[in-house]
């Protein structure tokens, strides 16, 4: 590790958007130490023009390694972040950059923050349908598995990069969110966790990567064999 803060936003179709997102996250990443790297993780092969967006902003580009899943894009920009400090962001601007912050402001007290939008002062801009499957996901999972967090399930967080680094990661899709914090507070008891009331924003450009009915499944399973078989 060389870096202090790695901030790595996983990239499907999203140029447009990131040619927005870059400028704005370069900033406010400067602002906060002068060590840090912007990973991008693209589809296996570019579909748009994102290197490209990347390379005008001086960032990492990395394409994705193991299919063109999420969780591959995940997997693929831990093993490329250097930072002590890692901070996952979405690349469609459902996170805005200045909220990085925050997070990175109780970076040394807490082991995981999380932009949370279920606890009081968040929000978020999405359908009614949406945010009621959304609560009852992370009721679920935090029910079932004992995590302490009111929003499980946004991807918009900041982990401790030797925790991140230390656990074996398997899902494929969105779910892999949820894999990784239950996997983190299992291995390390005595965490120190931090939810920070978000807004959560409607994609700028483009359209949704997700599938409901893959989006049921992957969830109903996961939670499962977390459960029963980790």
């Amino acid at each position: 590790m060389n870096k202090e803060l790695s901030i790595i936003m996983p990239a499907y179709l999203e140029e447009e958007n990131l040619r927005l997102l870059l400028p704005r996250v370069k900033a406010v990443a400067a602002e906060l130490t002068p060590s840090f790297e912007i990973i991008i993780v693209d589809t296996e092969k570019a579909m748009d023009g994102t290197p490209e967006a990347c390379k005008e902003n001086d960032v990492l580009y990395f394409n994705r390694t193991g299919g063109n899943t999420y969780g591959a894009a995940i997997r693929t920009g831990i093993a490329k972040a250097q930072g002590q400090k890692i901070i996952f962001m979405d690349a469609d601007g459902s996170h805005h950059p200045e909220f990085i912050k925050e997070l990175y402001a109780e970076k040394d007290t807490n082991d995981i923050v999380i932009a949370s939008r279920y606890i009081e002062g968040g929000h978020t801009e999405n359908s009614f349908l949406l945010v009621l499957m959304s609560k009852i996901v992370n009721w679920g999972y935090a029910f079932a598995l004992n995590i302490k967090c009111k929003d499980v399930s946004n991807s918009f967080k900041l982990y401790n990069g030797d925790m991140l680094r230390d656990i074996p990661l398997s899902c494929n899709n969105f779910d892999i969110v949820e894999e990784i914090l239950y996997k983190i507070i299992k291995k390390n008891p005595n965490i120190k966790i931090k939810e920070l009331p978000f807004s959560f924003k409607q994609r700028m450009f483009g359209e949704t990567k997700r599938n409901l009915l893959k989006f049921i499944f992957t969830y109903v399973f996961t939670l499962i064999r977390l459960r029963f078989l980790t």
